[in-house]
């Protein structure tokens, strides 16, 4: 900013005819501003004032700097009027990435309020279990479940996401109830699993006395959509690993119940992937703040929900 600062003393200086006037103009002292006129003599390579006793004349190159310099510090000033704009009426698209489950219980919801708050932004939301290529598929915001390894993209958190193993009554009243993720390999249980090129939910991460393990689970139902596996699940097929919030309903009528109890699922982080410059834009730090205080509000209830639960079992 050193630069702009410049041309603004510049400016003054050619305006009011005198480097003292600029300087109170600027509230700096007179040496502030005659330093600042001889470091922009010094990058042209020109004079660009006639000094004399009573006023300060621009010489003919400043008086050509000037014209370009007002020019350059108007479209400064409007590019940060229409950023100030922006950012209290934001307007354009957002294209935005999401997982199925968290896609159409949390995020999709919140998207009517936020449209009703910021008319003029569109949301282009895509639901997808699938890995994802945010910067190829040129996305602005990609809502992920763990912490994927990209150092092009930043991160935000969102929230702690609770994960529970549970199956169908019938199921289990055929296959036996197992306790921990030993039990799911010895007893050769069929787990329903999210599969698509770069998934690996066919190795189960569930906690041990010691920390957690990897089970390499089988089973031979799949799916790239986690709620055709909660279908599956529900239709006695066999055994789910799923975000609490997807299936806590289930749970509480008694349609699933939890499995592996001594070993559970250790919690998953829900976060948000973005390209560098896309905070940049205005309405992409609004809608990220707004969906993450949606899904708090969401993860709340919740909580509410299971707490009420427990209570009456």
């Amino acid at each position: 900013m050193s630069y702009v600062n410049n041309l603004k003393v510049f400016v003054r200086v050619v305006e009011l005819g005198s480097m003292s006037a600029a300087a109170r103009d600027r509230r700096v002292s007179p040496a502030v501003v005659s330093s600042r006129i001889g470091e922009l003599e010094k990058h042209l390579g020109v004079r660009l004032f006639n000094r004399t006793t009573r006023k300060l004349q621009p010489t003919e190159h400043g008086a050509i700097f000037y014209k370009g310099a007002v020019k350059i510090l108007d479209t400064i000033e409007e590019a940060e009027a229409a950023v100030a704009d922006v950012a209290r009426n934001p307007r354009g698209s957002i294209f935005v990435a999401a997982p199925l489950g968290i896609g159409r219980r949390l995020i999709a919801p919140l998207i009517p309020d936020f449209k009703a708050a910021y008319p003029a932004v569109d949301v282009r939301l895509r639901l997808s279990d699938r890995k994802l290529d945010v910067l190829g598929e040129g996305l602005d915001i990609a809502f992920v479940l763990g912490t994927p390894q990209d150092s092009a993209l930043r991160l935000r958190p969102v929230f702690e996401c609770e994960r529970v193993l549970c199956a169908a009554p019938s199921y289990l009243a055929e296959h036996g109830v197992p306790q921990s993720g030993r039990d799911l390999v010895d007893g050769r249980h069929s787990c329903l699993l999210l599969r698509f090129p770069g998934a690996n939910e066919f190795q189960w991460t569930l906690a041990g006395p010691e920390g957690p393990l990897r089970y390499e689970v089988s089973g031979p139902f799949e799916s790239d959509d986690g709620d055709v596996l909660t279908d599956w699940a529900l239709e006695g097929c066999g055994i789910v690993n799923k975000p609490l919030f997807e299936v806590i309903d289930h749970l509480r009528s008694g349609a699933l119940v939890p499995v592996c109890k001594t070993t559970p699922p250790p919690p998953v982080q829900l976060a948000c992937l973005y390209p560098h410059k896309r905070f940049q834009d205005p309405k992409i730090r609004l809608f990220i703040d707004f969906v993450t205080a949606g899904c708090q509000r969401a993860l709340d209830t919740l909580l509410a929900q299971k707490n009420g639960t427990a209570a009456r079992g």
